[in-house]
């Protein structure tokens, strides 16, 4: 796994989680990266999902959906008990997380951020989710990804 290495691997490294890479050479023509995942690893859809950074209240907030769903920001914002959601500056969320768009992953971010996990990923044994890097994802259990995250369980698929 050399090259490999993310603050998002780290962290499941250090935690002792049971987790699995799985790597894919990413197209910067592209348009989502996470139904490029699904595609090039041979995914089901619904098992893969994107981790987005809102804004609630003036406050950044990351939701993690599957790629078939948008993020419905009025249920982010209730999950989180406030009242107004609207999507966050690309240049805060990527100073925020320490990732770059398209990478962000759910998992160790630079700054201490809430997670809303959309509750559709209590459907699967186990989910896909950015590892910290265009063309890097892990496959792992949702309890982990929701321990880890210390994440809120909501309906956030609009």
């Amino acid at each position: 796994m050399a090259g490999k290495g993310t603050p998002a691997t780290a962290l499941l490294a250090k935690k002792k989680v049971a987790h699995e890479l799985h790597s894919y050479e990413h197209d910067p023509r592209h348009e989502s990266y996470g139904s490029e995942a699904a595609e090039l690893l041979g995914l089901v859809p619904e098992r893969v999902f994107k981790t987005l950074v809102a804004e609630v209240d003036g406050k950044l907030v990351v939701g993690v959906v599957p790629i078939t769903g948008q993020l419905d920001l009025k249920a982010l914002a209730a999950a989180v008990g406030g009242k107004r959601g609207r999507m966050a500056d690309a240049a805060a969320a990527q100073r925020a997380t320490g990732y770059v768009l398209g990478g962000i992953s759910p998992l160790g971010h630079r700054s201490s951020l809430p997670v809303v996990i959309d509750s559709t990923v209590r459907r699967f044994d186990t989910i896909y989710c950015s590892a910290g890097r265009r063309g890097l994802e892990v496959e792992l259990a949702p309890t982990a990804l929701i321990e880890l995250t210390k994440a809120v369980v909501a309906d956030i698929r609009g």
